[in-house]
C-alpha cells in the first residue's frame, strides 16, 4: 500500500509482478481466479460465500479493487464489475484487478438493501472487526482479504429504493490521490466529502487505499446506458493509472466539483400527496422553475402544492416513487458555477441538435 499522498506504483520499472495473496490462496502473475470466499454462515451452518474474481497481470502495476452490491438491491454496479472481469481483454494488464461484484450476498439473495440479519447496513460496518456483530465480521473478512491489499478502489452504488441518481462520483477531494482517482473516472459531477463513518470508501481511504464511490441510477434493475457510462469511467481510470496502457483517459466534456462552498440541498415535500414530477435526474433547472407538483386524489386546484427550484442548478437525484409524506425527499439539487453552466448548456445544445437528426424511434430516453 502507498502513502495517501503518493501515486500508486507505475510500472515502467524492471520490478517483477507479484502474486496477489489472501487468507487461503494466491493468484500468481499472468493468472486469473474465480473464488467463492466464505465470510459467514447461515442459521443452518452453511457457508455464506461472496464471489471474487482476481485478474493478476503479467506486468507490474497497481492493484485496483472494483466492488458492488454492498447494498443487496443495488444492481447496476454488479454488471459493471462483471463485464470488466469477464468481458474485457486483460492480456496486457499492468497490475491486478480485484473484482467483488456482490459483497452483500445475504441481501442480494433476499433482494433487500441491508443484511437480513437484524437489518444491519454492511456499508456502515467497514473496516469491520473480528469477534463483533455479524455485519462487522463479514466486513472484516472482506476488508482484510480484498480491500487492504489494494492501491485504489472504486465502489459502485445506486440510489435507495424509490429514488434515482444521475451518474456521479463521491470522493474525499482533500486527498490528492483521491482527487486524481475521482477526476480520472470522468463523471460530470463530483460531490466532495469523506463520507459517513463505516462506509467502504471512507474507511479504505483512511487505511491508505484511496477509494471513490460511484452513484448511478436506481435499485432493483440494470440500466444499460448508465452501466455503459460507468464502464467508460473504469476504462479511463485504468488508463490514468497505467493498468491498460493502450487505452486513453476520457474527458466528460464538463465537470463540476460540489463542495461546502456550493449551494446544495435535498428539496423535501411540505405536503403529503401524489407527486407529478416535472423534471428528471441530470436536468438543469433555473431558480423559480417548477420541479414538481403535489396533489391530492381529487386534483383540486386549491390544494395543489408546486415546488420550485430555490436556486439555479443540476438535479443529481430525484424521487421515483410518486407518493410522499411531508418531509420526504423530492430531489437533490446542486449549484453550478457560471463557467460550468455555460459548458453544460453548450453540450446540451449540441446533444439536442444531434437528437433532431436521428430517425424517429431512436431517441435516448434516460438522462444521466
Amino acid at each position: 500500500m502507498n502513502d495517501e499522498n503518493d501515486e500508486p506504483p507505475d510500472d515502467g520499472s524492471s520490478d517483477p509482478a507479484e502474486a496477489f495473496t489472501y487468507n487461503g490462496g494466491r493468484v500468481d502473475p499472468g493468472e486469473s481466479a474465480n473464488i467463492r470466499y466464505g465470510i459467514s454462515e447461515t442459521y443452518l451452518g452453511d457457508p455464506v460465500r461472496i464471489p471474487v474474481t482476481v485478474i493478476n497481470g503479467k506486468y507490474p502495476g497497481p492493484t485496483v479493487c472494483l466492488s458492488a452490491a454492498a447494498h443487496g438491491d443495488e444492481l447496476n454496479g454488479i454488471e459493471v464489475v462483471r463485464e470488466v472481469a469477464h468481458d474485457w481483454d486483460h492480456s496486457m494488464l499492468h497490475g491486478t484487478l480485484v473484482c467483488l461484484p456482490v459483497m452483500n450476498v445475504p441481501g442480494f439473495l433476499a433482494q433487500e438493501r441491508y443484511l437480513p440479519i437484524y437489518d444491519r447496513d454492511l456499508n456502515r460496518s467497514f473496516p469491520g472487526r473480528e469477534g463483533s456483530t455479524s455485519a462487522r465480521r463479514m466486513a472484516h473478512r472482506i476488508f482484510t482479504n480484498f480491500i487492504e491489499p489494494c492501491d485504489l478502489g472504486i465502489d459502485f452504488h445506486t440510489s435507495t429504493r424509490g429514488r434515482t441518481n444521475m451518474l456521479h462520483v463521491r470522493a474525499n477531494m482533500d486527498k490528492p490521490i483521491v482527487e486524481r482517482l475521482a477526476k480520472s473516472f470522468s463523471s460530470n459531477v463530483i460531490i466532495a466529502g469523506e463520507g459517513p463513518s463505516g462506509t467502504l470508501r471512507r474507511e479504505a481511504t483512511q487505511e491508505d487505499v484511496p477509494t471513490i464511490t460511484v452513484e448511478m441510477g436506481e435499485a432493483h434493475r440494470f440500466q444499460r446506458r448508465l452501466i455503459d457510462r460507468a464502464l467508460t469511467g473504469v476504462a479511463s481510470v485504468l488508463a490514468e493509472f497505467g493498468l491498460h496502457r493502450e487505452s486513453s483517459v476520457h474527458w466528460p466534456g464538463w465537470r463540476t466539483v460540489i463542495d461546502d462552498d456550493n449551494e446544495k440541498t435535498w428539496i423535501r415535500a411540505d405536503a403529503g400527496g401524489i407527486v407529478d414530477m416535472k423534471r428528471g435526474r441530470g436536468e438543469f433547472v433555473r431558480e423559480g422553475e417548477v420541479i414538481c407538483a403535489i396533489t391530492n386524489p381529487f386534483k383540486e386546484e386549491d390544494d395543489i402544492v408546486t415546488v420550485e427550484a430555490p436556486f439555479t442548478g443540476l438535479i443529481v437525484g430525484v424521487l421515483e416513487n410518486p407518493v410522499v409524506y411531508p418531509g420526504n425527499p423530492l430531489c437533490h439539487l446542486v449549484g453550478l458555477s457560471p463557467d460550468t453552466r455555460t459548458a453544460l448548456e453548450r453540450e446540451r445544445t449540441k446533444a439536442s441538435s444531434r437528437s433532431e437528426l436521428r430517425p424517429t424511434g431512436d431517441e435516448e430516453t434516460e438522462n444521466g
